[in-house]
């Protein structure tokens, strides 16, 4: 699938967020689960689970056990997304794609330094109080700041912000 499947969760969530959806699911692929599970490390969506064409119950998401992914079903396999809300509010207020399948935008070290103290950098404005911004390098899906901890620079995937 590639980069353009990230591109479709990125407008589908924020979609979904402003039409105040509960829970909402997208293609099962390696981005979406690599950008969702980050999207979920920092905060900004409740849970990620694989399931069917059919939601699980959110009371029992905790526990809920996918069927096994074999070929026969693997096609219609999805990624359900729980949102967050505070103060009848979404948490995943802003979230928008930076790379395209036409366009990547890669960044490395110095670049994300910048982007990460608020300076524009790799045709970027800096980031701002709260927002996040998820790069994917070889040691996986990673926000930003993490990526500047590690010394890693890579692919940036989507800008997800309050």
């Amino acid at each position: 699938m590639g980069i353009h499947s990230v591109v479709n969760m990125a407008s589908h969530l924020q979609n979904a967020s402003r039409a105040r959806l509960g829970i909402t699911s997208v293609p099962h692929a390696k981005y979406c689960l690599s950008v969702a599970l980050a999207l979920h490390r920092a905060g900004f969506i409740s849970f990620v689970t694989r399931g069917g064409v059919h939601p699980p119950d959110p009371a029992t998401v905790t526990t809920f056990e996918p069927e096994p992914l074999t070929n026969a079903n693997v096609a219609k396999q999805r990624l359900w997304i729980g949102l967050k809300y505070s103060d009848n509010a979404p948490v995943l207020r802003t979230i928008s794609a930076i790379s395209t399948p036409k366009r990547k935008v890669n960044a490395n070290l110095p670049a994300l330094q910048r982007l990460v103290r608020g300076f524009d950098a790799s045709h970027q404005r800096g980031l701002n109080l709260g927002e996040c911004l998820f790069v994917q390098t070889d040691r996986g899906t990673l926000e930003a700041r993490e990526c500047v901890q590690r010394k890693v620079g890579g692919l940036l995937l989507v800008r997800a912000g309050p």
